[in-house]
């Protein structure tokens, strides 16, 4: 379903005393797939997801969907949605026209279009805040909205870049739950980064464990989190000294 196939980029860092870090990545999912995307901070995890949501452009290599190379399409052209650690709502409208942003930016929606609309309220629990502005909101009911407005564009994709780090343990399980729930009730393939092992484990069956720019792990997630074998990873999992 998603292919990334001998990917490279050249990440160029913002300090002068940094050195640029060529990226390479290399890995399949399937479709249906929810892999848990983790490894140290300042790894590529970021880049990896802004690379395939074409956010940057990379060097070589290509990105396919149900085996159709998106490579060269625009953000806006590609197969997919994207969560973000903000939730990008706009605070002058309300959560039902922050929704219907996935549908049509002009909000101009057909009566059809405006049932799924209310239909994607009331999968991510918000239907009786369809008048409220994001202001009004908590954090978890905001991510919501914008988890609501990435599902309703009906990719075949979610990228999810932390998006519920912020919350609280209780609601970030229920945010978990809740993604799990929603991709499988629409066969939707999910790329989520997490600095949470745990949070992997609970709606993941696969992991990418990505170091110094390089994917050094794939596979099942009960394999690599609960046996892993390779020394870097053991070291992040803090299953080894330095």
């Amino acid at each position: 379903m998603l292919d990334i196939n001998q990917l490279r980029y050249t990440y160029q860092p913002q300090h002068q005393h940094e050195h640029p870090m060529p990226l390479s990545f290399n890995f399949s999912l399937q479709q249906g797939d929810i892999a848990a995307l983790i490894g140290p901070s300042g790894a590529g995890k970021s880049s990896l997801l802004a690379l395939i949501a074409g956010f940057l452009q990379p060097d070589s290599g290509d990105i396919s969907i149900h085996q159709q190379s998106i490579i060269t399409q625009d953000p806006a052209q590609r197969p997919l949605s994207m969560l973000f650690q903000e939730h990008n709502l706009f605070p002058h409208l309300t959560v039902y026209e922050n929704i219907a942003l996935g549908v049509d930016p002009r909000l101009k929606l057909s009566a059809q279009q405006q049932q799924h609309v209310r239909d994607a309220a009331v999968n991510v629990g918000l239907e009786a805040y369809l008048t409220r502005l994001p202001e009004q909101l908590s954090g978890g009911q905001r991510q919501r909205v914008a988890l609501a407005r990435c599902l309703i564009r009906q990719r075949p994709l979610l990228l999810l870049d932390e998006p519920f780090s912020a919350l609280d343990p209780a609601l970030r399980n229920d945010m978990l739950k809740l993604v799990q729930q929603l991709a499988q009730q629409q066969a939707i393939t999910v790329l989520m980064i997490t600095h949470s092992p745990d949070d992997a484990k609970k709606i993941a069956n696969k992991c990418i464990f990505v170091d110094n720019g390089e994917v050094k792990a794939f596979g099942n997630i009960d394999t690599l989190l609960n046996q892993p074998q390779q020394l870097d990873l053991r070291h992040y999992l803090g299953l080894t000294t330095i």
